[in-house]
């Protein structure tokens, strides 16, 4: 068994398969999920595990070199909005709606627990070398 790392076998082997500019959305509970992606769901119960939990374990994992995340996080979710652009600077905040648009041309979206609206963000894979 795995030591350490995502122990979660279907996001493990998920991971191992993005490659340059792909995307990942790692997205709250209620976001709605366009047919397409492969979905890997680890929401257990409202709040867990959290969005900070796992965009960190991802964060850990994946080489990002862009994000976005919808314009409204920032009235309405204000420790989503924060953890953003902590995590991020060049942050590209977009309309929640168009937001939902790019979640089309995900390759993977991360389902978490978190039940706190607007806590969502499209990652676009970079490269590690």
């Amino acid at each position: 068994m795995k030591k350490s790392g995502i122990l979660n076998r279907h996001l493990a082997g998920a991971i191992a398969e993005l490659g340059h500019g792909d995307g990942v959305l790692v997205c709250d509970a209620g976001m709605p999920i366009p047919p397409g992606p492969r979905v890997v769901d680890l929401a257990f119960r409202a709040g867990t595990p959290s969005f900070a939990e796992v965009l960190d374990g991802l964060l850990d994992e994946l080489s990002v070199e862009g994000a976005t995340a919808a314009r409204e996080v920032h009235d309405a979710n204000p420790g989503a909005a924060a953890l953003l652009t902590a995590r991020f600077p060049a942050l590209v905040s977009v309309p929640h709606d168009d937001l939902k648009a790019l979640t089309a041309t995900a390759r993977l979206v991360v389902r978490t627990g978190e039940a706190r609206p607007y806590a969502n963000v499209l990652l676009r894979c970079g490269v590690f070398f």
